[in-house]
């Protein structure tokens, strides 16, 4: 794949980014005021939904002492990313899109990649633990109670977010030698990674994990759809039983919708990645924003499933 590079819309106006620069300023994009207008108010209002719904769960989760569970400091986990996302990513994407002007300096470019990677790769790692959560639960409950404690969650989320961190800033730092100053004009904010790297994000980021979440929830349906039954043909089992396993089920059933929803949003990102869409275009914005969409729609779901 050729490196990744965000570059200016094209456009043949006299408005420039850095209008003493001249011929070394980025130019504005040209829209009408009226579709800029719409989609500052489409894309922001979307940021600040993300923010309130997401600040929202973190904020019942860590208040109530009987959400206090495994599962759900997982979510609690993907709820941050998602929050970071709504609250830095959006604002700064939306703008530089419908502007095509980067106003923060070299150094801000490069740390808003850093943390782009970074989130994305802690919401990919958050989704496998509670595919990981939810396979022990319903598929061998006994060792669930006696393996999965709050430490040992604790210590999972801290490594993937970790990780997240060593990975992707090694990744960087290896393809940039510090802050992106291979740029066409002053404006713009780049970053290339070269080919090999970018298959290496695919694959590790991406294709390993979600590989790694379909096949588990394959195999937490087959069980739920399994133990249905029996729990529908077997009068003998103890009822106190029988609701604790019917309410795993339910959690496991409506985590399995969180997981669809994020394969849905991140596919489109992923072809784009791999058939070397241009970064600024209008499809990888649009389908930027569909993954942004699923930090947004995360929260709804998951406040059904908090036990």
């Amino acid at each position: 794949m050729s490196p990744l590079l965000r570059s200016p819309l094209a456009g043949s106006g006299p408005d420039l980014c850095y209008p003493l620069l001249l011929n070394a300023s980025c130019r504005l994009s040209f829209r009408p005021r009226f579709t800029a207008s719409l989609l500052y108010m489409l894309t922001f209002s979307l940021a600040l939904l993300t923010v309130l719904l997401n600040l929202l769960l973190i904020v019942s989760i860590s208040h109530f002492r009987q959400l206090h569970t495994p599962t759900n400091l997982v979510l609690l986990s993907l709820a941050a990313s998602d929050l970071l996302i709504g609250l830095v990513l959006m604002p700064l994407e939306a703008h530089y899109y419908i502007s095509s002007c980067w106003f923060l300096g070299p150094w801000l470019c490069y740390a808003y990649y850093m943390l782009c990677y970074v989130l994305t790769s802690a919401s990919v790692a958050s989704i496998l633990l509670i595919s990981l959560d939810r396979y022990l639960a319903v598929c061998q409950p006994l060792r669930y109670t006696s393996e999965v404690t709050m430490g040992r969650v604790q210590l999972a989320v801290g490594l993937c977010w970790s990780c997240a961190v060593v990975y992707n800033g090694s990744l960087l730092v290896v393809n940039t030698r510090g802050p992106p100053r291979r740029t066409s004009c002053q404006g713009e904010c780049a970053v290339v990674v070269d080919g090999s790297s970018v298959l290496l994000e695919l694959l590790v980021t991406f294709l390993a994990p979600i590989s790694t979440v379909v096949a588990l929830y394959l195999q937490v349906f087959a069980a739920a759809l399994s133990q249905t039954r029996k729990m529908r043909s077997s009068r003998a089992a103890a009822a106190g039983g029988t609701v604790a396993r019917r309410l795993e089920l339910k959690a496991a059933l409506r985590l399995g919708v969180v997981v669809v929803v994020f394969l849905l949003c991140f596919f489109p990102f992923i072809g784009f990645m791999a058939q070397e869409v241009s970064v600024n275009s209008a499809a990888w914005f649009w389908g930027a924003w569909l993954l942004y969409l699923n930090s947004c729609l995360n929260p709804l779901i998951r406040a059904t499933v908090l036990h």
